[in-house]
C-alpha cells in the first residue's frame, strides 16, 4: 500500500460479536471530542496499516483481535489541509477476548458500547464511519461475516541462480531477504495465522523462520509446492491448497514466484471462484510480498470474498 507524503494515515476495524443471536458492533465514545466512532488510530513510524489496526484496538478497547476482511478506506480533509486516510478491516471479537479486556475509562475513551448495526448507524457521529459500517453490513447480509485467510507469501530476496554454485533448493536469502523475513512478522501476525506451510527450499523456510519463532507455530515443509516439483510437472499444489481450504483456519503458505499463479488458481478453483484478473494480479508478487485471500468459514465454496496484497516492508 503506497503512502502519500502529505497524508495522515490511520487504521482501525469494525469489531463485531454475536449477542443473543444477533450481530453487534463496537462503538467508542471519545472523551475529549465528545463523539462516537469506530475504533481507529494513527500509524506509528515504521508501522504497517494492519499492525496499526490491531495495536490501536488493543490500546483503545483492551481487546486482542485478529483482522478479517478489509471493509473500506475513508478519506477526508483535516483542518490543517492534509488528507486523512483510514484503512478498516472487520474483526471478530471472541468471548475470551472480551473476558480478557483490560479497558477502563480514560482521557481518550469514555466508554465502549456494543450495539446492533442499525443502532450503530444512528450513533456514529461521522459520515465516513457510517459508510464503513454499511460495507460491513453488506458482508452480514451475504452471510460471509465469519472468515479465515490464506496468506500467500513469496519468499524474500535470495541469492541469484547464476551466482550460486550449489543445489537450487539450498540457495540462501541475501541480506535484504533476511530483513524482509524479519519485517513481515508484525504485519502477518495481525491475522493470527494458525498454520505455516512452506516449500522445503532454504529461501522459503528461512523467510518464515522469524514468523515461526514469534508465534511458536512449527513450519510444515511440503514438497508439493516446491519449485523443483512444479518445474518437473509433478507438484501437488491442489492437494496442499485443498487441505487448507477444508481445514478452514488462517494459514501462511510460503512459496516461489513461478508457483504463485498455480497456488492462486487452486484457491479459486477450490472455492468456486471464477478466474479473473484480480486472481492473476494477486499472484504477481515481488520477493517478500504477500496476498491475503479471505474465505468464508461457514461456506468456503461461496468463493473468494476479498484479496489484499501487501508489498515487502524491507
Amino acid at each position: 500500500m503506497s503512502q502519500v507524503a502529505t497524508a495522515v494515515y490511520a487504521a482501525g476495524a469494525v469489531c463485531w460479536r454475536v449477542i443473543d443471536g444477533r450481530i453487534h458492533v463496537l462503538v467508542v465514545h471519545r472523551t475529549v471530542h465528545g463523539d462516537v466512532t469506530i475504533p481507529k488510530g494513527k500509524v506509528d513510524p515504521g508501522e504497517t496499516l494492519p499492525r496499526t489496526a490491531v495495536r490501536e484496538i488493543a490500546e483503545e478497547t483492551g481487546l486482542a483481535v485478529a483482522l478479517g476482511v478489509p471493509v473500506g478506506v475513508s478519506r477526508y480533509p483535516l483542518p490543517s489541509g492534509r488528507e486523512k486516510i483510514v484503512h478498516y478491516w472487520a474483526a471478530e471479537v471472541t468471548d475470551k477476548a472480551v473476558q480478557a479486556s483490560t479497558f477502563r475509562p480514560n482521557a481518550e475513551i469514555a466508554a465502549l458500547e456494543w450495539v446492533t448495526i442499525k443502532r450503530a448507524r444512528s450513533y456514529l457521529t461521522y459520515g465516513p464511519d457510517r459508510e464503513i459500517l454499511d460495507n460491513f453490513s453488506a458482508l452480514v447480509d451475504q452471510g460471509v461475516t465469519e472468515t479465515f485467510a490464506l496468506i500467500v507469501l513469496r519468499h524474500g530476496k535470495a541469492q541469484t541462480r547464476s551466482s550460486w554454485k550449489g543445489e537450487d533448493t539450498a540457495r540462501p536469502l541475501v541480506e535484504r531477504g533476511v530483513r524482509q523475513a524479519a519485517a513481515l512478522v508484525d504485519t502477518v501476525t495481525a491475522w493470527k495465522p494458525r498454520k505455516i506451510v512452506s516449500s522445503p527450499a532454504v529461501r522459503c523456510v528461512t523467510t518464515v523462520a522469524p514468523l515461526s519463532a514469534k508465534t511458536g507455530i512449527p513450519v510444515k515443509r511440503d514438497d508439493g509446492i516446491s519449485q523443483d516439483a512444479w518445474e518437473a510437472g509433478n507438484d501437488e499444489v491442489r492437494r496442499v491448497i485443498g487441505k487448507r481450504v477444508r481445514v478452514g483456519k488462517t494459514a501462511v503458505i510460503c512459496g516461489h514466484g513461478p508457483v504463485m499463479p498455480e497456488i492462486m488458481r487452486e484457491i479459486a478453483l477450490a472455492t468456486g471462484t471464477p478466474l479473473g484478473s484480480y486472481v492473476t494480479d494477486a499472484a504477481s508478487l515481488e520477493v517478500g510480498a504477500f496476498s491475503v485471500v479471505h474465505l468464508s468459514s461457514s461456506n468456503p465454496s461461496s468463493g473468494i470474498i476479498a484479496i489484499e496484497t501487501h508489498a515487502p516492508v524491507a
